[in-house]
């Protein structure tokens, strides 16, 4: 049913004329120099476990060797595959500021908020968890902002589109998709032929 929501409210917002100003007034979040060599894209589902392993296994070595020395940049891209994963993508760039905190935390505490019966009952579990970890940020305001749920949709759109996506975590890099299986590994090969 969560995915059928998701999927009604893309298809609407593809038939509609999304307002790009709008949209460029939020800040991608990116980590990294931005006129690095290497530019990787990651499109990401806030609900999804593999996207949560990426961030708890991968994205600490990527960061390290190749994002903290310059070489490469990283931005997340949102692709929500249910209503909760929308939800927590706006929180996420609710500031509009560009910054990875909050992805971060939703990423690497998933278990301790993506539970619950029902879209309220997630919900309820993501604004405590916010509020625990302390994070100021107005629920009800970020997830009603209509630029925000704009910006969202049109990443997914455009990974559709422009890069095929069709499953999270997808990883991008200097515009082609990563067809390997996503480790550590995998990617820094392909990462040091760039070099």
């Amino acid at each position: 049913m969560k995915r059928i929501i998701i999927y009604l409210i893309i298809l609407l917002t593809q038939t509609s004329n999304i307002n790009a100003d709008n949209a460029d007034k939020i800040k991608r979040i990116t980590v990294g120099n931005k006129n690095a060599k290497i530019t990787i894209i990651v499109y990401e589902s806030l609900t999804c476990s593999h996207c949560a392993d990426f961030h708890i296994n991968v994205f600490p070595e990527l960061k390290r060797d190749y994002i903290d020395t310059g070489i490469a940049k990283i931005e997340f891209r949102h692709f929500p595959l249910d209503v909760a994963a929308f939800n927590a993508s706006k929180i996420s760039q609710c500031k509009n500021d560009g910054d990875s905190g909050i992805l971060n935390q939703l990423f690497l505490n998933q278990q301790k908020w993506v539970k619950g019966k029902s879209i309220e009952e997630i919900n309820e579990n993501l604004k405590r968890f916010l509020s625990s970890e302390g994070f100021d940020v107005n629920f009800n305001q970020c997830t009603t902002d209509k630029k925000i749920e704009d910006f969202i949709l049109n990443d997914r759109i455009e990974g559709v589109k422009k890069f095929k996506v069709n499953a999270t975590p997808t990883i991008i890099i200097n515009d082609k998709k990563f067809d390997k299986s996503l480790n550590y590994k995998n990617l820094k090969k392909t990462l040091e032929k760039l070099i």
